[in-house]
């Protein structure tokens, strides 16, 4: 796999060191090839400083849902998933044949974008989420507006 091609430094691929790193970004982190010539890609949206800061529940359970409703919008046939980083630093985004730079990261600006203009937090409902009344737009709107500020920078992992 060529993925220099798809835009993205071979450096960042795999396992990286968290000291290293300097957030935010987005980076391809592995990427399988299927026996039937998909490929499912794994990204890193890595938006706070690992060790260093990190999302309260609020923010990351809002972003999540918002990611999720930006995705299946903007994505819908090559979305698998997207979910918080256990260290709420960030989130996991999995698609299928779906790997280049630029794609990847339109569609995630114009999802911070709809953020910001939201109303709501999506699939916050007794019915659609566990835990629908532990939300927080507001600061889900402040992590959009610093994405975007930063977003020049998405490409540079160290």
């Amino acid at each position: 796999m060529d993925v220099k091609a798809l835009g993205w430094d071979p450096e960042t691929l795999g396992e990286i060191d968290h000291r290293l790193v300097v957030a935010p970004y987005v980076r391809m982190s592995s990427y399988l090839k299927g026996s039937a010539g998909d490929v499912t890609y794994v990204f890193d949206l890595r938006a706070t400083q690992p060790n260093k800061t990190y999302l309260s529940t609020g923010v990351l359970h809002s972003f999540e849902h918002l990611l999720l409703a930006g995705f299946r919008k903007y994505l819908s046939d090559n979305f698998v998933s997207v979910a918080p980083m256990g260290c709420q630093t960030g989130f996991y985004l999995i698609l299928q044949n779906e790997g280049r730079f630029d794609e990847v990261c339109r569609v995630y600006r114009a999802i911070l974008d709809d953020i910001l203009t939201s109303d709501t937090v999506a699939y916050a409902t007794p019915d659609n989420c566990g835990q629908a009344d532990h939300h927080d737009l507001a600061g889900a709107k402040k992590l959009a507006q610093d994405l975007i500020a930063s977003q020049n920078k998405w490409s540079q992992v160290f």
